[in-house]
């Protein structure tokens, strides 16, 4: 079970590294409005802000850790390489260094294993795969700019491949993956924990689209808790054991989703939550040049 006191609350990775519980995610969020909900959100309380070179939206990340007032040195900023970038680690993280106004991020993830051509995005690079782009991941916490390295959108399939080739020499510290009630990956989830992975939840919230936007179970759960359906889906990911990352820019949205003290979910309703029937992704890989997804992680 998490803890009470869940807002202070911490996953230590295997690099000794302690990332913390609840972060901001800022995926879908619209220019404009990112600033602003970084600084709502350190303001707040949150330490854990998560963007990506693709969202567009790491100067503004940027500047809302700027304005918020806290000091560097108490936030924990996960960023993204991105798809047209794996042949070029370096340049990535600079370019995001830049953008977002710091000397390094606390996590460093490849975003997708698609190594994507940059001059025809619906082509794979045909000399490059993601097994290269982690041999030159591997290379950055040694220049201080990144603390820790991991992957996202990684199923057991590729998970293997990575861990099983005599060149990776890091096991990844995160595997930042899409999990709410509809999407639950629990296969996936038990690998990431056997091999020492922490996995952080996307789209913990689900969507306006899935399922949960109106499902009864959880209604039911969130009303004789006196809380959101919102927060008893956040509590279900933390005392299932991973972090996670609502995205919210709306200022009172920002701050329910990070109250989150003093209270739990019993084993019976998060097995209610676990046995939802629906299946829903909010993210799939139909619009990548390789597939990625190959269902075998439930």
């Amino acid at each position: 079970m998490a803890s009470p006191n869940v807002t202070s609350k911490t996953f230590t990775l295997n690099t000794g590294a302690k990332i913390p519980a609840i972060g901001l995610g800022t995926w879908q969020s619209k220019p404009n409005e990112v600033e602003k909900a970084v600084e709502y959100a350190l303001r707040a309380g949150y330490r854990h802000i998560d963007t990506a070179l693709a969202y567009g939206n790491e100067a503004e990340v940027g500047r809302g850790i700027k304005n918020s007032g806290v000091p560097r040195e108490e936030i924990w900023i996960t960023t993204k390489l991105d798809n047209p970038w794996h042949k070029r680690v370096p340049e990535g993280i600079d370019s995001s260094l830049k953008s977002l106004g710091v000397d390094y991020v606390d996590l460093y993830l490849v975003h997708w294993p698609s190594s994507t051509d940059p001059t025809d995005l619906k082509k794979h690079l045909p000399d490059w795969d993601f097994i290269k782009t982690w041999q030159e991941m591997q290379k950055l916490p040694a220049t201080g700019k990144v603390k820790n390295i991991g992957v996202s959108n990684f199923g057991i399939k590729n998970l293997e491949i990575l861990l099983n080739d005599p060149s990776t020499k890091i096991v990844p510290a995160v595997n930042q993956i899409e999990l709410h009630p509809n999407n639950p990956s629990p296969k996936l989830v038990a690998y990431n924990t056997e091999k020492g992975i922490h996995s952080t939840g996307y789209s913990c919230l689900g969507s306006t689209d899935s399922p949960l936007a109106s499902d009864k179970t959880l209604f039911a759960i969130a009303e004789a808790k006196g809380k959101t359906p919102q927060q008893v889906l956040l509590a279900w990911g933390l005392q299932k054991g991973w972090s996670v990352i609502p995205k919210s820019v709306n200022k009172g949205r920002i701050e329910a989703n990070y109250e989150l003290d003093g209270w739990e979910l019993t084993p019976e309703e998060i097995k209610k939550l676990d046995n939802l029937p629906d299946r829903f992704k909010v993210c799939g890989d139909a619009w990548l040049p390789v597939k990625v997804f190959f269902g075998d992680d439930e």
